[in-house]
């Protein structure tokens, strides 16, 4: 900030002395000390907020970055997905609609948790082609109606 070496503060200290006096200079002298320490804090404090402030906005400039690219990936990953998706089912194909055909039953229907692969939907159109095996509990498989009454008592 200010170069002020020793001869300045010798100079300001005589001065300071003619003026106001041997009584009232050490007062003087520890209230300018304050002054100045309070003003030092108070630059300080605000050098530490602008500089947070530039590196808060910095790091939103490379999320920002971040996201964009993110957001091209994810789309030009789906096109991709599109393109080989076109690729594979024929224009005179009748396939080509998005609704699932009515002879499906409901238990070979994806689940909305089911996020897979194209192997899996292939691996799910295998299993359109078998009947849905009947639910079985493995306790009713397992014991008999004597054993129930038993477990009731």
């Amino acid at each position: 900030m200010f170069d002020i070496g020793f001869f300045e503060l010798l100079l300001i200290g005589i001065v300071g002395l003619l003026v106001l006096g041997p009584e009232r200079l050490p007062k003087a002298a520890r209230t300018a000390g304050l002054w100045v320490g309070r003003i030092k804090r108070s630059v300080s404090t605000m050098q530490r907020e602008i500089t947070s402030q530039l590196e808060a906005e910095e790091l939103r400039q490379k999320l920002a970055e971040q996201q964009k690219k993110l957001d091209e990936g994810v789309n030009q990953a789906r096109r991709g997905f599109e393109a080989s998706l076109g690729d594979t089912v024929k224009p005179g194909d009748s396939r080509t609609s998005t609704t699932p055909p009515a002879s499906t039953p409901p238990s070979a229907a994806p689940d909305s948790h089911d996020r897979g692969t194209e192997s899996d939907s292939a691996a799910s159109s295998s299993r359109d082609d078998r009947p849905a095996a009947p639910e079985t509990r493995p306790d009713d498989a397992t014991s008999s109606p004597a054993d129930k009454d038993s477990a009731s008592r």
